[in-house]
């Protein structure tokens, strides 16, 4: 069984390489990019540690910043960041304090995003309120399953952010051609190369196993793709420019996001 003091060593350990390496390249992005991690690692992993309040917390942090750029890509106002961020919430908090009421979670959260246009009455907006508050709940509410898989959701946002990398810099090295018109930097090879070094994440961590490894190598890559859609359809680069080297919340977690749904629909 994965627990969080086993993964503790190995997080140690990646965060010194990288540290080495990012100083070697000399390139300034690199280096805030790793400082931004080695802030961020220790936090996540000691939240994880306390447990599933722990974890809860965590959550319930990062999808309510979540919505707040989600919300920014789809131009929603404040009202529908606010109600889907309490949604979101919810079903986080619910999946914690009351595991076997999550849909009826779901349900509300849906319910109370979908009034937000109906009693506002807007005839000219409400149909892309409407879908966009029901995106963002589906999309973002899979956060909750932080609080039951724990130790396994730590293990798997490892190795789908090393198998980002990986396909990033393996992409730009071998060519090839393209995964995707939504994102045209990115190459199958790269692809390849980024589910390889995940799956051999997975092993070392010792979490391999079949929904994991389909998680990693399916829904990592699928999750970025997804949230390309979305920017290209907003016209912006990047969901934020507060997190040092990174742009937003959204542009590190968009892979673990489809990730995690592809593993709880396989387990």
């Amino acid at each position: 069984m994965i627990t969080v003091s086993s993964l503790v060593p190995y997080l140690g350990g990646a965060l010194a390489l990288g540290g080495v390496a990012v100083a070697a390249s000399r390139r300034r992005e690199l280096i805030v990019r790793w400082c931004a991690w080695a802030v961020g690692v220790p936090l996540v992993t000691g939240a994880f540690w306390w447990g599933e309040p722990g974890t809860a917390a965590v959550a319930v942090v990062v999808g309510v910043i979540a919505v707040l750029e989600f919300g920014g890509l789809m131009l929603l106002g404040r009202v529908d960041r606010a109600v889907l961020a309490a949604a979101v919430a919810g079903v986080v908090l619910t999946a914690w304090l009351a595991p076997g009421e999550v849909l009826r979670a779901l349900a509300v959260g849906a319910l109370t995003v979908a009034a937000v246009p109906l009693v506002t009455g807007d005839a000219e907006h409400g149909l892309r309120r409407l879908g966009a508050g029901l995106l963002g709940l589906a999309w973002l509410s899979v956060l909750a399953a932080l609080v039951p898989l724990g130790a396994s959701a730590l293990a798997l946002f490892v190795a789908v952010s090393v198998a980002d990398i990986t396909a990033y810099f393996a992409g730009r090295r071998l060519g090839g051609p393209r995964l995707s018109p939504l994102s045209p930097a990115k190459r199958w090879s790269g692809t390849h190369a980024g589910a390889a070094a995940g799956l051999g994440v997975l092993a070392v961590l010792s979490a391999l196993s079949w929904p994991m490894a389909v998680a990693v190598a399916v829904g990592g890559p699928a999750g970025d793709l997804l949230e390309s859609m979305i920017k290209r359809g907003a016209q912006v680069k990047d969901a934020g420019h507060w997190l040092p080297g990174s742009g937003g919340l959204l542009d590190r977690i968009d892979s673990l996001l489809v990730a995690l749904a592809v593993l709880l629909v396989l387990s």
